[in-house]
């Protein structure tokens, strides 16, 4: 098989794969030779020659059958970069292999660090700040985002990013690293997920390599880990990760960490590495409100009209799908290249019945409806109490104030009527359930902890 031949089937797998499978585990191997219908391929490592082994050879074997090659079994042989023959350039008018999305790692490195690769996960061209549209959800997250990746100095360390699927948690990380590349290629940027860094350490330790693992982690400038929730109730990962944020932390380099939930509410996660966490500037990313959707629309359907030929579309759908999927912007965004897609097919205008007709699953998806019930199961599961005193007389502060924030979350994500809402907290009169919703109301504006609960509470039950 030529070089020609096994860029096609790299290329395939990277489809076949998906772009962080392909990067970490693809990317590193070589073909060696093809002979008797036995195709030899070189993995730098122990542990990447058998994950591949076990995870992706049908797909390899697959790939190279399609580009004609007779291939029935394959052999990942463990050779060492170093060890390997230098590798012949692709002859003129070879089709090269597609770019990789550019990665933090692959950033030019300072002279003392010079062939060090860093082992991170690529980063999305699209998630610059110039893409990223600012409301009021999220213009404290934007704000502190920014003025790490000015690169100054650490004013907040960490900083600790958190909110629901789809609010802007990773466009910001990959933004900051955008932003610290251009403004001084030298700098070691490390972006990866906290899932890889858990392989890397697996990796570390089964290949007696723990100790390159600590030098390359700890040398870096700038650290970011996208969703740390993953390491929670893993102890030696646990581990390695404090240790590592502490020596960075020592030597003033910025780490930046994004979960789903605040720190404090990550279960399974070292009381040490929650302290951690909160010692910097931890940053809540609102749910979109209707304003920040509308603005995210309008900016996409920019794009996706130079994308599709410049479609028109009928203004009142960007309103109509800012009112209708409240939930995600990905699922926002999707929708409206779905819309676009559509209408470049078959060369309509993007109307309203068009876009109700075309998005009826999306829709019915949006418009779960949530009950009192769930509600009160939520609330009841959230603060450690039983259901039945949630609804029954007691009036201890640690039930009567969950009973109101639930008096609180029916009222506003419900259709029911006070009275209804009553009824479903053991029979109470409807000026009981306006006097916990207003208490709750009241509240919210003066504790941080009550409205930390409540925006937690309503992204699990709108989720």
């Amino acid at each position: 098989m030529t070089k020609n031949a096994w860029g096609k089937v790299r290329s395939k797998l990277r489809e076949t794969v998906g772009e962080h499978n392909f990067i970490t585990w693809i990317a590193p191997l070589e073909l060696a030779e093809i002979r008797d219908g036995l195709a030899v391929i070189d993995a730098p490592t122990n542990f990447i020659a058998n994950w591949v082994d076990r995870n992706f050879a049908d797909h390899i074997q697959r790939a190279m059958s399609s580009e004609g090659a007779s291939v029935h079994r394959l052999q990942i042989r463990v050779v060492p970069k170093s060890a390997r023959p230098a590798q012949p350039q692709p002859t003129e008018g070879a089709e090269a292999e597609p770019a990789r999305p550019l990665s933090a790692a692959a950033a030019p490195t300072t002279a003392a660090s010079a062939g060090e690769e860093l082992p991170g996960a690529p980063l999305d061209q699209r998630y610059t700040f110039d893409n990223f549209v600012v409301g009021k959800p999220n213009a404290l997250a934007h704000a502190a985002a920014r003025r790490v990746a000015e690169g100054a100095s650490v004013t907040f360390n960490p900083l600790f990013l958190y909110g629901g699927v789809g609010l802007g948690k990773t466009h910001l990380m990959h933004a900051i690293a955008w932003d610290l590349q251009q403004r001084n290629p030298e700098a070691r940027v490390l972006y990866l997920s906290a899932e890889q860094f858990m392989y890397r350490f697996v990796q570390a330790l089964r290949e007696k390599q723990i100790m390159d693992f600590k030098s390359l982690f700890r040398s870096v400038d700038i650290l970011m880990v996208d969703d740390v929730q993953f390491i929670a109730g893993k102890e030696s990962t646990q581990e390695e990760f404090f240790h590592t944020f502490n020596a960075l932390i020592d030597q003033n380099k910025q780490i930046v960490i994004s979960a789903d939930r605040a720190p404090g509410e990550i279960k399974d996660l070292e009381d040490r590495i929650k302290s951690r966490l909160q010692s910097g500037l931890v940053v809540d990313l609102h749910p979109t409100d209707y304003e920040l959707r509308l603005g995210i629309l309008q900016q996409k359907a920019d794009l996706n009209r130079a994308n599709y030929g410049n479609v028109s579309i009928a203004p009142d759908v960007l309103e109509f799908l800012a009112h209708r999927i409240t939930t995600n912007v990905r699922v926002l965004e999707g929708a409206l290249t779905r819309l676009f897609a559509l209408a470049s097919l078959l060369g309509r205008e993007i109307t309203l019945d068009m876009a109700q007709d075309a998005l009826a699953d999306i829709l019915r998806t949006s418009d779960r409806k949530v009950t009192v019930e769930e509600i009160q199961r939520k609330v009841a599961d959230h603060y450690n109490i039983r259901l039945s005193d949630m609804i029954g007389p007691k009036r201890l502060r640690t039930i009567a104030r969950p009973r109101q924030i639930a008096m609180y979350l029916a009222k506003h994500m419900t259709t029911r009527s006070l009275p209804e809402i009553g009824r479903r907290f053991g029979g109470r009169d409807h000026t009981t359930i306006l006097h916990g919703v207003r208490k709750v109301e009241e509240l919210r504006g003066t504790d941080s902890q009550l409205a930390e609960d409540l925006d937690l509470l309503r992204r699990l039950l709108e989720s």
